[in-house]
């Protein structure tokens, strides 16, 4: 028998066509959880108010759906005990089913995919406040078709909050608004084009959706060996055909270590030497915790760096913000790979996202979500050091995923039987470019994603399948 009730991680999906039917929804989610095996008899369900927040609902219509379904029999609810799945809602079994060959095909309990934040965590009620002063201070002109760099008001705040924050010199001139780092890559990848720049360093460990996108600017991607200290930067000198390179310098992503200070000056020589500019993703800049913040590496030079943030990370990667800080030469050519106006993100959620940084709730969320993060961070250590310590864990001063080291070829078997316990996880080798030299087998952790409902459950499973 389960006892927590944060094992619970089942996957609801509810129609939310009004308080009725959000408990009709809620209850035909629960009884099909239970029915499947989803949720396993015995299992401890989150508190009313628990499962309300998490799913962004009244805490009555979550009681109301919890009583119908004891009367019901699919649920129990005993003093002191919490609400359980009663024993009769086993799954049932057909006779003559064959052996399944593979994992079901139904939506994962548990997910530990690195990338997003806990999205049950945005802070709704201070954004919607944010908003409708937004929307009552904003001109007329916010709701015409605007400057293709994006709103002022955003402009500004950002160059304020990066400087203080990240370290980058961010005057409101040099930054264009965009929907996120993907959509910053596309404009820089035609801009490079029409440089004619033919092959842009990539890191030797990354995400495929980013090397995709040069490749398809008809860009070349030579790589960067990686090593405990980050991307050999130094190596770049003998890429005489690259024009450009893309680092993750703070938090290198999958590996999670940060460029060390000869490699960062190595780059900016190369850049300096070459006239070649450095394409900096700074994507989870903000958290931070065994160790000072480490800058951007904009700051050592401006005119060789184009920086790129998101609030992807920070807040949820739904609103389609982020951000490029770019060298005063290139101001134009972004715009016009741009177009003509601002097409990319709503005016609205820019005068939003300025105000929520001008009022201090930018601050006060990051600072909350960062001692949040790093609980989680500590949970998993100490999970791994009490249930398998022979697995060693790194890139975790920062950030908000982890890599845990495997034994030799047990990489694929493990991310196997991971999907079998209804758990999403990547393997390193996931992320290696196809030239890289293999390194040792790995799981990245995307500790930051689950729900507070779902974290015990999935840290469980996690545990479960490690060897």
């Amino acid at each position: 028998m389960t006892d927590p009730w944060a094992t619970f991680g089942a996957d609801l999906h509810i129609d939310p066509a009004g308080a009725i039917g959000l408990r009709a929804g809620l209850m035909d989610a629960l009884r099909e959880a239970a029915r499947t095996g989803r949720l396993a008899p015995g299992t401890r369900l989150p508190s009313s108010r628990t499962l309300a927040a998490d799913l962004g609902i009244a805490r009555n219509t979550v009681a109301d759906a919890y009583a119908e379904l004891v009367a019901e029999g699919w649920l129990t609810a005993r003093q002191g005990s919490g609400t359980r799945v009663a024993q009769r809602a086993e799954p049932r079994r057909a006779a003559t089913r064959a052996p399944r060959s593979r994992p079901p095909r139904t939506s994962p309990a548990y997910s530990l995919q690195p990338g997003s934040p806990d999205l049950s965590t945005f802070p709704r009620a201070e954004w919607l406040k944010a908003a409708r002063r937004a929307l009552t201070a904003a001109p007329n002109d916010a709701l015409g078709y605007g400057d293709p760099r994006g709103r002022v008001e955003l402009r500004t705040v950002l160059a304020d909050y990066l400087s203080r924050a990240r370290g980058v010199y961010a005057d409101p001139d040099r930054i264009v608004i965009c929907s996120g780092f993907v959509h910053g890559l596309m404009m820089m990848g035609k801009v490079l084009r029409e440089r004619r720049v033919r092959e842009v360093a990539v890191e030797s460990y990354g995400l495929h959706v980013h090397t995709r996108l040069l490749t398809e600017a008809g860009l070349r991607i030579p790589c960067l060996p990686l090593d405990e200290l980050g991307s050999r930067t130094g190596e770049l000198s003998a890429m005489r055909g690259a024009g450009a390179v893309l680092l993750t310098p703070a938090h290198q992503f999958p590996t999670g270590v940060p460029l060390h200070p000869d490699r960062r000056a190595a780059a900016v020589d190369w850049a300096r030497s070459t006239g070649g500019l450095i394409l900096e993703d700074d994507y989870d800049g903000e958290f931070r915790y065994d160790r000072q913040p480490v800058g951007a590496l904009q700051g050592l030079d401006p005119e060789r760096v184009v920086y790129f943030g998101t609030a992807s990370k920070s807040l949820a990667p739904g609103l389609r913000l982020g951000w490029m800080v770019v060298p005063q030469e290139l101001v134009g050519e972004v715009t016009a790979a741009k177009g003509l106006s601002d097409w990319a993100s709503s005016a609205l959620d820019q005068l939003t996202l300025a105000e929520f940084i001008a009022s201090g709730a930018y601050d006060r969320h990051v600072r909350s979500m960062r001692l949040r993060y790093r609980n989680r961070r500590d949970q998993l250590v100490a999970a791994l050091a009490e249930r398998a310590p022979s697995i060693k864990i790194s890139g975790i001063a920062a950030g908000l995923h982890a890599v845990l080291e495997l034994p030799e070829g047990s990489e694929a078997d493990v991310v196997r039987s991971a999907a079998w316990q209804g758990l999403v996880v990547q393997g390193l080798s996931f992320y290696r470019h196809p030239d890289a030299e293999a390194r040792h087998e790995a799981l990245v952790i995307g500790y930051g994603t689950p729900t507070d409902s779902a974290w015990a459950g999935t840290l469980d499973a996690l545990v479960r399948v490690l060897p």
